[in-house]
């Protein structure tokens, strides 16, 4: 049998641990997998793998050939891409794989000017919330939350941060009270991820330290695009990404709380299979998602504030007012700057400035709606 192909089925039975698993990946059937294998241990007189019904791992001659042969081929994968990136263009399917809504509400300003530059090339889009494995599901590239890359063989680098944002409608903070403390996010109905994403409570890190909450949720979804809707009927307070919500907040139709209290950023890698010389269509995808998100302002998507000093002196400042109810009407009682927002989606657009809100005070209370609406508020 050819022995490079041998060698070829060898590495990639060791990497999927499986021999069905390699016949899968490289379209061939179980039995000639095995035959490659066989014929390979049989020429070096020695046996690589052990194999039982259960299990499948590498004998210690197995283990130090795999790391001499994968070197091998990767060199001489290495000289074939060379080769071929000199005379084609990025060219066939480019299977991708994302988070659904980030891919829904980032993605397609990327991949719109990437078909554009490289026309041969057609993007296959997968969008998944769950652990992804590049290797065996055979991704070329996927935009991935850090802590679901669960493959092997990868290349991971940081592409972008999104933050956690806890957030409302002005509707819902008039009648509910607006917490000024996460131990206060308890009274209030909570809209919530399901554990999976992230855990049954929250951990603020706010002037005083570390600070950990389980939310009263009356809500419980999987998908934050349902959470964000849900949100803004009024339903309850939840805790957004920033590049979901940042137009609803420009807008003002929702309502950032607890800015003095930081929830974990959401890191947003790029990932690959680790080869040293790509196909020049992963290749040149990389280099475009890479270069499309270093523009992100801050470099955290869907900020809304400007933190830069010299650029929030050329946004300008507008206010905000915050009226409080006392003594049964409304007056003006403080103005906190208000900057314009930074653009998260590539859909810039005019934004409208916050209208005055009243909001209450969360003290303690009777319970029932309408005890709640009989109650003066205060400024915050």
């Amino acid at each position: 049998m050819d022995h490079l192909q041998s060698m070829r089925v060898f590495v990639k039975v060791a990497d999927l641990g499986s021999f069905a698993k390699a016949a899968i990946h490289l379209d061939v059937s179980n039995a000639v997998v095995t035959r490659h294998v066989a014929d390979l241990e049989s020429k070096l007189g020695t046996r690589l793998l052990n194999r039982t019904t259960r299990s499948l791992s590498l004998t210690e001659s197995g283990q130090v050939y795999l790391e001499k042969v994968r070197s091998i081929i990767d060199e001489l994968e290495d000289v074939e891409q060379m080769v071929v990136e000199r005379t084609h263009e990025p060219v066939g399917t480019l299977r991708i794989v994302v988070p659904v809504v980030f891919g829904l509400h980032n993605l397609a300003p990327v991949l719109h000017d990437y078909v554009k530059k490289y026309p041969r090339v057609i993007p296959d889009i997968s969008l998944v919330d769950r652990d992804v494995d590049l290797v065996e599901e055979g991704y070329d590239v996927g935009i991935v939350i850090a802590r679901h890359v669960r493959s092997a063989s990868i290349v991971s680098r940081r592409l972008t941060t999104g933050c956690l944002v806890v957030c409302a409608t002005p509707e819902f903070l008039a009648e509910h009270g607006t917490p000024v403390r996460p131990e206060q996010l308890a009274e209030h109905p909570y809209l919530s991820l399901s554990a999976d994403f992230l855990g049954d409570e929250r951990v603020f890190t706010g002037p005083d330290g570390e600070v950990r909450v389980r939310p009263h949720n009356v809500m419980i979804a999987n998908n934050t695009e349902m959470l964000r809707q849900m949100t803004l009927h009024g339903l309850g307070i939840s805790t957004l990404p920033s590049y979901l919500v940042g137009r609803d907040m420009a807008r003002g139709k929702l309502v950032r709380l607890l800015p003095e209290f930081q929830l974990s950023p959401i890191d947003i890698n790029i990932a690959y299979p680790s080869r040293r010389h790509l196909p020049a269509k992963v290749r040149t995808f990389i280099d475009h998602l890479v270069e499309h998100f270093s523009k992100t302002a801050n470099g955290v998507l869907g900020e809304q504030w400007l933190k830069d000093g010299s650029r929030a002196s050329e946004a300008g400042q507008r206010e905000v007012q915050v009226v409080g109810i006392k003594g049964g009407g409304a007056r003006k009682v403080g103005a906190v700057p208000f900057e314009r927002p930074v653009p998260f989606d590539g859909l810039d657009g005019p934004s409208t400035p916050l209208k005055a809100i009243e909001v209450a005070e969360p003290v303690a209370r009777p319970a029932g709606r309408a005890a709640r609406a009989r109650e003066p508020a205060a400024a915050i």
